[in-house]
Order: C-alpha cells, then structure tokens, then sequence
C-alpha cells in the first residue's frame, strides 16, 4: 500500500495551498471526471473540519469535509468524500471514511451522522455503518440516498 499522511483541521487552521489542494481534487473529480458541473464553494467550507491525506509527493489525493450539528442536517456530517483516481483501489477510501467517523466521535461524542450519498455508492457507506433512511433523490443530476449513522448508545 502506498504511504498516506493525515492531516485534519478546522478552517480556520487551513493554509491556502491546503485549502486551493483540496477543492482542486474536488472540483477534478466532481465536476471534471463525473461530468457535473455545480456550485462547490457554497459557504460550509468555512464551518467545516477539513480531512485530507497526501501522498509521498505532497499531493492532497483523498478529503473529506466534516460539518457539525445544524448546517448541513440536524446531526453532524460527512461529505465531499473524495479520493483521486490514482488512489483509487489502495484502502485509502475506507481508510479516510474510518478516520472521519474516528475524528466526529473523538470531537463531538457518541453523536449520529447523516450524508448525502451517491446511489452508487451506498454499498460503501453501509461498510461504514451507515444505513439509507429510504429518501432517494437526483442532486445535480446524479441519484442519491440520504444515509444516517447511528451511534451506539452506552449505558
């Protein structure tokens, strides 16, 4: 497996070439290989813990974008869940989405997360403990499944 280093940050802790990084992986994969043109830049970034990995060159080829409570959906959420071409079939997918849900539960407690998945991708998401809350939906062109992660309740 190739060697990944994992960076997290708020915003606010975000150097412009990280942040110029990681909406250029976004916009090459969402818009450029989906073929889907759409407003990326819609504000929440600037609410948003960025979780991105880069690989030995530096490159930014994985990132998520974790939001808390109430700007997205009444729970916190995981989106913009992006991973180059180049990285694909590497772990490195199931990797950032296992870091992400370690950084929701480390940061905000034993809390439920909602996405807004690709159809497609629902399979992957179920791996991680999401499950669809039955709305499907077409997003800028594209089927998607609202998904919800329960978090276990201790007692």
């Amino acid at each position: 497996m190739m060697n990944f280093k994992k960076f997290v940050q708020p915003y606010s802790a975000l150097s412009l070439d990280h942040f110029h990084d990681i909406i250029a992986l976004r916009i090459k994969i969402f818009v450029i290989e989906q073929d889907c043109p759409y407003q990326d830049l819609d504000g929440k970034d600037k609410l948003a813990y960025h979780l991105f990995y880069k690989n030995n060159e530096g490159e930014v080829v994985a990132a998520t974008r974790i939001l808390p409570q109430k700007i997205s959906y009444a729970e916190v959420s995981v989106g913009r869940v992006v991973v180059d071409e180049s990285c694909r079939g590497t772990g490195l997918g199931h990797l950032i989405m296992e870091e992400s849900m370690n950084f929701v539960q480390a940061e905000f407690g034993p809390v439920d997360v909602r996405l807004s998945a690709q159809k497609h991708l629902e399979n992957y998401y179920g791996k991680h403990g999401f499950k669809s809350t039955g709305k499907e939906y077409l997003e800028d062109g594209i089927p998607h499944v609202e998904m919800l992660y329960t978090s276990p309740t201790f007692k």
